[in-house]
């Protein structure tokens, strides 16, 4: 029995928006198919099931074992179809797209001038719209019809759409190879998190500029400046120049409403964007331009005119709830922000089939963090265990490796001292294999192995020295992405003043001028 999550047709029809259903079935009436086809059958069988059970597929009787895989992929077919035509989806893409079939049908009939005619208007379109792929297709085609709708102008037609073709076709490439780069780094990034050593920052840096395409700004378009500020944020995430990332996002979210019709042309890229700003104005503790950041992206979401479609959906969930959890861990405001835990857990579960595990364990690590700040460290480690047993290499090894370290010292904090050992060999051997265990995740440890044999009485000195050692790794290049999954300093302080972890931490933020 197929998997209802690996079932491709019914993943589809389950995505499905009442509207969306209904106007299927308005446009196979529009066929003048009968009401008990097959394809539309199996629409309405799969529509009522709550997970995809071939057998109780072929039990209806509306196919035959051998016929199924044929009608199933009829039906896709028919779905897309159906969606295509919907006013909903209907962006310029696809209307630039649509035109350029028409271009081609006219021109197979014969019908050259009425076929130039349309290709000539999508063109400008598609020029407009930064939707460059687009525009050479349509002038390759031109050059087709030219050649055999002969002109008086012919000659000064064809100079013209070389000239046009090899433009576009330049800024294509330059296009092209921006956004390898920058979808290279990411990869990178997902795998290895920030560098941690001058060996891989030089192999990072090198990396950089070997391919990145020589380009004078000024003469790029949207669409180049857009892949251009992407590979040089991702290139200060990973060298972890943060303030070179708040630069080149503030650089990247200011093009889209310097350019305001190409937020809802590119809605994805736009939200990505406004999302690195976030995080980068997170990891420099800018409380207050985070805070006007982060409102405003809330009000373009609620603008009548912002697409509404299942990705952007997904996408804004993660992104206005990961970076609302940021904001209360700028403020130390935590328990202010465990009302978030609902929807989060909501939102991963009804969106479970578009969400990747990355992000979700992201989300437990965060969810982790808020119940360490307001004092739970029993359901800090309910959530961290989630990302501990998942086998799965593929995520962000930082990320697995700071939840040991927290989740070292929130089975301290929870008296759990049988399960402190046990973790602590764990996470010291995981350590070792990672080729991780830098300075600070040492001295965490080391302090943590020589808790049996401090008095009680010496605990807030051996705070006291843990603090002033890890202190100096603060501001390190390679030490310093420690504090930023674990602000292990602001507990170590909350130990020595016998205050609670979110009080230090709300004390620093009101200390920020910013």
């Amino acid at each position: 029995m197929t998997s209802s999550s690996k079932e491709p047709l019914f993943v589809l029809i389950k995505s499905l928006s009442k509207s969306e259903k209904r106007q299927f079935k308005l446009y196979v009436n529009r066929l003048g198919v009968n009401a008990d086809a097959k394809f539309l059958a199996l629409f309405n069988l799969l529509d009522k099931m709550r997970s995809y059970d071939e057998d109780e597929v072929l039990k209806s009787g509306i196919v035959k074992k051998q016929q199924l895989s044929n009608l199933k992929a009829h039906l896709y077919k028919q779905v897309l179809t159906s969606l295509r035509m919907n006013p909903v989806n209907q962006n310029i893409r696809i209307q630039l797209r649509e035109q350029l079939d028409f271009a081609t049908i006219l021109y197979h009939k014969g019908l050259y001038r009425q076929s130039l005619k349309i290709l000539d208007k999508a063109k400008k379109q598609a020029v407009e719209n930064e939707e460059k792929v687009i525009a050479f297709e349509i002038v390759e085609l031109e050059k087709v019809i030219e050649t055999q709708y002969i002109t008086r102008s012919i000659s000064g037609r064809a100079d013209e759409l070389a000239v046009q073709a090899k433009e576009l076709m330049q800024d294509n490439v330059i296009t092209s190879k921006l956004s390898n780069l920058s979808l290279q780094l990411y990869g990178i990034m997902l795998k290895m998190g920030y560098v941690r050593s001058d060996k891989e920052y030089n192999w990072v840096t090198n990396y950089f500029n070997a391919r990145m395409p020589e380009c004078n700004i000024e003469s790029l378009g949207f669409r180049e400046k857009q892949w251009l500020y992407q590979a040089q944020l991702w290139y200060s995430f990973l060298t972890q120049d943060f303030l070179n990332c708040y630069k080149y996002a503030s650089k990247l979210v200011d093009l889209f409403y310097e350019h305001k019709t190409m937020i809802y042309l590119n809605p994805v890229f736009f939200l990505k964007g406004s999302n690195y700003l976030l995080e980068s104005l997170y990891y420099i503790k800018y409380r207050s331009q985070f805070q006007q950041s982060l409102a405003r992206l809330e009000e373009t979401l609620a603008e009548e005119h912002f697409p509404k479609n299942g990705n952007l959906e997904v996408l804004s969930f993660l992104y206005s709830y990961s970076n609302k959890l940021n904001l209360h861990f700028l403020e130390g405001t935590f328990g202010e922000g465990l009302y978030l835990e609902k929807p989060i857990l909501k939102g991963l579960k009804d969106y479970s089939d578009k969400i990747d595990e990355h992000h979700v364990m992201i989300f437990y690590y965060k969810l982790a963090c808020l119940y360490f700040g307001v004092g739970d460290n029993k359901k800090c480690i309910f959530y961290l265990k989630k990302i501990i047993d998942n086998k799965s290499l593929i995520m962000r090894e930082d990320l697995m490796c700071f939840s040991r370290v927290l989740s070292l010292v929130a089975h301290y904090e929870a008296g759990l001292d049988y399960h402190l050992e046990v973790q602590l060999k764990s996470t010291y051997k995981f350590l070792l294999k990672m080729n991780d265990l830098h300075e600070v995740q040492k001295e965490i440890i080391k302090f943590l192995r020589g808790l049996g044999n401090i008095y009680p009485h010496e605990l807030k000195r051996e705070f006291k020295n843990l603090h002033a050692r890890l202190k100096k790794y603060e501001n390190d290049p390679y030490e310093r992405r420690a504090f930023l999954y674990l602000d292990i300093i602001s507990w170590l302080e909350s130990k020595i003043e016998n205050k609670p972890v979110g009080e230090i931490i709300k004390e620093k933020a009101k200390l920020l001028i910013r």
